[in-house]
């Protein structure tokens, strides 16, 4: 848990909102979110469900505001495009890259994996250099 989902967490429960709808919020267990309060002294009976702004009980995955899901649309876990980029950025190891391709380097043979270029031949500009100019600079 980062600093963010803590002050989050502080904003949520503040606000009213229940351990599962911050747990939900944020991505994390329920169990996370109540053992945080109980050490924060953030407990009590602050809210049953914490549904009451949003029925479905969405929030952004970012800043946990809540998020009104329109019917027969697709969901949405972002309020804003700030914070989708915001959450994308933060989380790269979550991205499913589906154009990942692996080579052998041209010059130096060693085994390198690419994304979204095909036509790869160097693993780096120092073996493109190196084979493209055979070692000297070009001005001899």
């Amino acid at each position: 848990m980062n600093k963010e989902q803590k002050q989050q967490i502080r904003k949520l429960r503040g606000d009213g909102h229940g351990y599962a709808a911050i747990a939900n919020a944020l991505g994390l267990t329920k169990n996370q979110v109540s053992a945080f309060c109980r050490r924060n002294n953030l407990t009590g009976k602050i809210a049953d469900t914490g549904d009451e702004n949003t029925p479905d009980g969405s929030y952004c995955q970012y800043c946990g505001k809540p998020i009104k899901q329109i019917p027969g649309r697709k969901e949405v876990r972002f309020c804003s495009d700030a914070c989708r980029l915001s959450w994308w950025n933060a989380h790269p190891e979550q991205i499913n890259r589906k154009a990942v391709y692996t080579f052998n380097c041209a010059h130096c043979g060693k085994r390198f994996s690419a994304y979204g270029n095909r036509h790869r031949k160097y693993c780096s500009h120092a073996c493109y250099i190196a084979d493209r100019f055979k070692g000297g600079d070009g001005h001899e």
